[in-house]
């Protein structure tokens, strides 16, 4: 295995992209001091993975990106591509040529890759860790270098010896492999802490799971019942709603068969209006009045002659002189004259008051079967007026007082 070419581009004073070609053998870079000859080893440390600004004689690893000059501005990257020829098979992969490639951005972002496919660090050192090529760069040696290896300690010398052999890789292998076992044992610890947490909560859990399988049943058990509750309230007034409609219905039969008879009932009283118009020409109204006023000098006519006959008493238990009791007689049967006639106009109209009560009689009933028929309520009407008033106070007034004559006989 040996180096086959150097590509380099932004790194250091590799402004323009640069390659070298290396032949078996010795290669030899000559050149004066300041030319950039130990930028071409800090290349191939560089990009074989030297994490260290000092590998590179640097203060800050962004320090090997170009800096610029004045006439060139600076770069954003810096690329390094080293490819080895492996026609052995000493590098622990299929290709005959296997180039590594190692870019670092300004922004401090690194990327490496492995005949063009990207990778890791630890892909680079594990492809190298059997070649004796490792992050110690032993193979690569600088100035001063070998005396510091001849004055390391004995740990020293002998990381150098294993990185050579090869057992170093081994010893990183140990090394990761313990720190993930230690790693996997504090990961354990903090299990074991988290198991007894939820081993502690378990039981509430596990009760609240209960509660709430519970609540689940019964909230269905709620749910299936107000269905069914409202199913049943719904069946309910179908029903009445079935039952209020056929009510309505016998309700709308039973107004068709009122109005008819209603309409009925008016013809009837219409007719019989007619009938009482024909039976009754002369109108009560007028009758009515007459009789009342009759009645009401009858009564006036009956208290004068009370008065009277209270006065002619008086007077004849007063007065001696038979002349003024024989004026007074005269006077009586004057006055008694008057009420005959009275009596003989009232005799008259006793026909047409038995006409009169008939017909309020007739009116009277039918306004009550009106009433009953349309059930409406009717004030009760008063008796009518009896026929044989007039008669009877004719009558009493025809009779002379016996008084006046043993008055007037003694």
């Amino acid at each position: 295995m040996f180096l086959k070419s150097l590509s380099l581009k932004g790194f250091k004073s590799f402004a323009d992209p640069t390659r070298i070609e290396f032949q078996p053998g010795v290669t030899v870079v000559v050149g004066p001091n300041g030319s950039g000859k130990s930028n071409v080893v800090d290349a191939v440390a560089w990009v074989l993975g030297a994490q260290s600004a000092r590998v590179v004689r640097s203060s800050r690893m962004d320090d090997v990106i170009f800096a610029g000059t004045t006439k060139r501005p600076a770069l954003g990257r810096a690329e390094v591509a080293l490819t080895i020829d492996n026609s052995a098979g000493r590098l622990p992969i299929d290709f005959s040529e296997v180039t590594v490639t190692r870019t670092l951005f300004r922004t401090g972002e690194s990327e490496y890759a492995i005949n063009g496919v990207a990778c890791r660090l630890l892909d680079v050192q594990e492809l190298f860790s059997d070649t004796g090529v490792g992050r110690q760069q032993h193979v690569i040696i600088g100035q001063g270098q070998l005396d510091a290896i001849l004055a390391a300690r004995p740990e020293e010398r002998r990381m150098v010896v294993e990185e050579a052999a090869g057992v170093l890789k081994y010893r990183r292998r140990k090394e990761r492999a313990e720190r993930r076992l230690e790693a996997s044992e504090t990961q354990l610890g903090r299990l074991a802490d988290l198991q007894r947490e939820v081993r502690r909560q378990l039981r509430p859990l596990e009760r609240q799971a209960a509660a709430a399988l519970t609540h689940e049943a019964l909230t269905h058990e709620s749910a299936a019942l107000r269905l069914f509750l409202a199913g049943e309230e719904l069946r309910d007034l179908g029903a009445r709603l079935n039952r209020h409609a056929a009510e309505r219905d016998e309700l709308a039969a039973a107004a068709g068969a009122a109005a008819v008879q209603l309409t009925r009932l008016e013809h009837e009283r219409d007719a019989a209006e007619v009938e009482l118009s024909f039976e009754r020409p002369e109108p009560l109204e007028p009758v009515l009045g007459r009789a009342q006023r009759l009645a009401e000098r009858a009564a006036g006519l009956e208290r004068l002659l009370e008065e009277r006959r209270r006065a002619a008493a008086a007077l004849r238990a007063a007065l001696s002189d038979g002349g003024e009791v024989a004026a007074l007689e005269a006077e009586r049967i004057k006055v008694h004259a008057d009420l005959e006639r009275c009596d003989e106009d009232g005799a008259r109209l006793v026909p047409e008051w038995e006409a009169l009560a008939a017909a309020e009689a007739e009116l009277a009933r039918r306004a009550a079967a009106d009433a009953a028929t349309f059930g409406e309520e009717t004030a009760p009407a008063g008796p009518p007026p009896s026929a044989t008033a007039w008669p009877a106070c004719a009558r009493r007034r025809s009779a002379p007082p016996s008084g006046s004559r043993r008055s007037r006989a003694g």
